[in-house]
């Protein structure tokens, strides 16, 4: 059977999805495996593109030669190739889609909730576990919840009047990635106007205090055989004088995560690491993570916290697991190996036996 590879859609990280999808799908032909990509567009139209498609082939959007897919969903859902006078349409015959989807409705569970009643299998997480990977505010409750350390958040409103922390304050939007749309501002009255004119804040804003003696480090885990960890890496900004590590300093490069500048291992201080390495394993369990994620966290020589998960991280991560070395055709591999042995789910009518509907009467007596 055939593994799909899914990337692009209708998010601001659009174009980082086509990278991460692009280097699986040459990656599963470079080792002689049946694979198919499946672009999901900006205005969310699904076409089959050629195998060895270049990035730049989708900067006027649809590269020549691609067929239109339609997703169905139900009993005999999946992706369907248009018929013709001269042929009928064609399902896809897919063991699995590896989600390369990065933000939007690719990662908050929106596909996975499409995939699931189509019944396609498909790596990484499963609704619920995007849905709450996806939102800073709750997934930071969570972790807060269970005792982890993590800084302080607040939701960011017109009618907010004080905040219970103090300026200079960073800004994210509840529902999106890591990089883009984040803001840093020195006062609250800022903040507010920034909800007027940041785009990616309008279905939510958090924010929190915004600690420039702390440093982003994150380190990878896969779900699948086992839980295991990835080495710790931290990111390096490429220019001294930046605030935050923005979209350019993680994606700029050509492969997206893989050629963005890093230390790796990252040197910290004695016992740091095996402290990230027992927060991490935790969050597995907490936000139900499945197929490979990153989670970011915050740090100085005496301080870590949690900042954020990155449920369909990019590049997948492939970058990260150096010790042991780990391939990027095994890491494919074994995400595909877990979309079929342990599928994210399947609906079930148990229970739904008619008792009610006999003992209902007529629905008319019940509006009178």
């Amino acid at each position: 059977m055939t593994t799909g590879v899914l990337f692009g859609g209708p998010t601001p990280e659009h174009d980082i999805s086509i990278l991460t999808g692009l280097l699986a799908l040459r990656e599963f032909h470079r080792t002689n495996r049946d694979a198919v990509g499946i672009y999901w567009t900006k205005t969310g139209s699904f076409f089959n593109v050629a195998p060895s498609v270049e990035a730049e082939s989708f900067l006027d959007g649809i590269p020549k030669g691609s067929s239109e897919l339609t997703l169905r969903v139900g009993e005999s859902g999946g992706f369907f190739t248009a018929g013709s006078r001269l042929s009928k349409e064609r399902q896809l015959d897919l063991e699995a889609v590896i989600m390369c989807t990065h933000g939007g409705p690719g990662e908050d569970g929106s596909l996975q909730a499409a995939l699931d009643l189509a019944g396609i299998n498909y790596s990484g997480p499963t609704v619920a576990g995007a849905a709450l990977g996806m939102d800073k505010w709750s997934f930071g409750a969570v972790i807060a919840h269970a005792g982890l350390p993590t800084l302080p958040r607040a939701l960011l409103t017109g009618d907010t009047m004080s905040l219970p922390f103090e300026p200079p304050y960073i800004l994210k939007p509840r529902f999106g990635g890591s990089s883009i749309g984040i803001d840093v501002v020195a006062e609250l009255e800022t903040a507010k106007a920034r909800l007027r004119t940041n785009a990616h804040f309008h279905r939510g804003c958090v924010v929190e205090p915004f600690r420039q003696d702390l440093a982003d480090v994150q380190i990878a885990l896969r779900t699948y055989p086992t839980v295991t960890l990835s080495s710790i890496e931290r990111p390096i900004r490429r220019s001294a004088t930046a605030e935050i590590l923005d979209y350019r300093d993680k994606y700029v490069g050509g492969e997206g995560m893989v050629s963005a500048p890093r230390e790796l291992p990252a040197v910290l201080v004695e016992g740091q690491a095996e402290q990230i390495e027992v927060m991490a394993r935790t969050i597995a369990t907490l936000a139900s993570v499945r197929g490979v994620a990153r989670i970011d966290f915050l740090i100085n020589d005496n301080e870590i916290y949690v900042n954020e998960i990155n449920t369909i991280p990019g590049s997948l991560s492939k970058h990260l697991f150096v010790d042991p070395p780990l391939a990027f055709s095994r890491l494919l591999d074994d995400l595909v190996a877990e979309a079929v042995e342990r599928p994210s789910h399947h609906y079930s009518a148990a229970g739904a036996d008619g008792l009610v509907l006999r003992s209902a009467g007529s629905i008319a007596s019940k509006l009178a």
